[in-house]
């Protein structure tokens, strides 16, 4: 007859970093320093508090706990949630009752692909409580939807263009002589009909001869822009999200924090640098010493999507430290693979191409047979 086989207990250096573990889960559930019997009660029975206390001693010497006050307990370092995470990143924990309102909003094809990707930013946003930017190829076979102007001063108007798919530019445009209210609306008509051929206002010859000077420039800028693809096309959103967390109570921290928002060389390096290694990745701590941005108590996470099997984007996360980082991987796998999914059949569906940047791509004979159309002088 076999003896029953004794479980072999971890080895010494294992025990200490399942400790550590333990207490960076407790603290990241409740936010309140760990000491050494409440984390006892949590599942460490076998270990006496004097021994934990002792594995504390030695992880906050090697630096991934501290110590806030002399008799308190100890909460993790960024070194220590950074065990945390790279032990969890492969290991995402979300219920799927969780999962499933997330990649249910994420499923629904649409011709309007830049709206889609800015909706699913807005959907993550709310889903994980976090500030997001998502990151996009650009989608061909667009065309100029609606021309909005509106003044700014006497001398200059902005200009909204409007796209099939969803895409929002705009433009300052100077007038010499200035403009009034009535001639910016007749204006904006003008420019309307000669985007879409319908209805054409009635104008003086000195408003014909502006407006088509207007639409000559908007036209040439806008396919400056659309061939010249040099960057990736940035969505932004939930930066009052972080308002949420005690860490950005302050208004240090919080402007930190959203510094990465507005660098965007720093951004799309992250962006670039996950894509490459085609794998959702968590920055936080030393791995953000590569950002010209100083980003202080802050974690980012990262997840590129695809369109035909080929990475398109990625989707990013930003917080403080203190994240639920295996629920925050759980819905970053949900909504990576909802995108791609969803824009694989919106792109065949509609039958639209796309294209990563490259640096001074010129482009003007587009793919778009609407686009050569645009600054053809028209003399209707």
């Amino acid at each position: 007859m076999m003896k029953a086989m004794t479980p072999k207990r971890p080895a010494k250096d294992e025990r200490e970093r399942l400790v550590l573990l333990g207490l960076v889960e407790l603290y990241l559930e409740t936010g309140t320093p760990v000491g050494s019997s409440t984390l006892r009660e949590r599942g460490f029975q076998n270990l006496s508090s004097a021994t934990i206390r002792n594995y504390f001693a030695k992880l906050e010497k090697a630096g991934y706990l501290r110590q806030q006050h002399s008799s308190g307990g100890r909460i993790p370092t960024e070194a220590g949630y950074k065990v945390y995470v790279d032990t969890h990143l492969s290991n995402p924990q979300i219920k799927e009752k969780e999962a499933e309102p997330l990649r249910k909003k994420l499923s629904k094809s649409s011709r309007e692909v830049a709206s889609y990707l800015q909706q699913a930013a807005e959907w993550i946003a709310d889903e994980t409580k976090c500030a997001v930017f998502l990151s996009s190829p650009r989608f061909d076979q667009d065309f100029i939807l609606d021309i909005k102007l509106v003044a700014i001063d006497s001398n200059r108007c902005l200009c909204v263009l409007i796209t099939d798919f969803g895409m929002i530019h705009t433009e300052v445009l100077y007038i010499e002589k200035g403009l009034s209210g009535a001639n910016l609306d007749t204006i904006a008509k003008y420019l309307q009909w000669r985007t879409t051929g319908i209805e054409k206002p009635k104008l003086s010859q000195e408003e014909e001869k502006l407006g088509n000077q207007l639409y000559k420039e908007i036209m040439l800028r806008h396919i400056v822009t659309y061939s010249n693809f040099s960057a990736e096309d940035i969505y932004k959103t939930g930066f009052s999200k972080l308002l949420e967390y005690p860490d950005f109570n302050n208004a240090a921290s919080l402007a930190s924090g959203l510094s990465l928002f507005e660098n965007e060389k720093d951004l799309r390096e992250l962006l670039q640098k996950t894509c490459a290694q085609n794998q959702l990745t968590c920055f936080l701590g030393e791995d953000l010493e590569i950002l010209s941005t100083t980003l202080s108590g802050c974690s980012v996470l990262i997840i590129p999507y695809k369109i035909h099997q080929t990475t398109a984007g990625a989707i990013a996360l930003l917080g403080p430290n203190r994240l639920p980082y295996r629920r925050l991987f759980g819905l970053l796998e949900v909504a990576a693979d909802a995108i791609s999914e969803t824009l694989t059949n919106s792109l065949y569906k509609f039958k639209i191409t796309f294209r990563k940047p490259k640096a001074s791509q010129i482009e003007l004979e587009s793919k778009s047979p609407s686009m050569g159309l645009l600054i053809e002088n028209k003399d209707i």
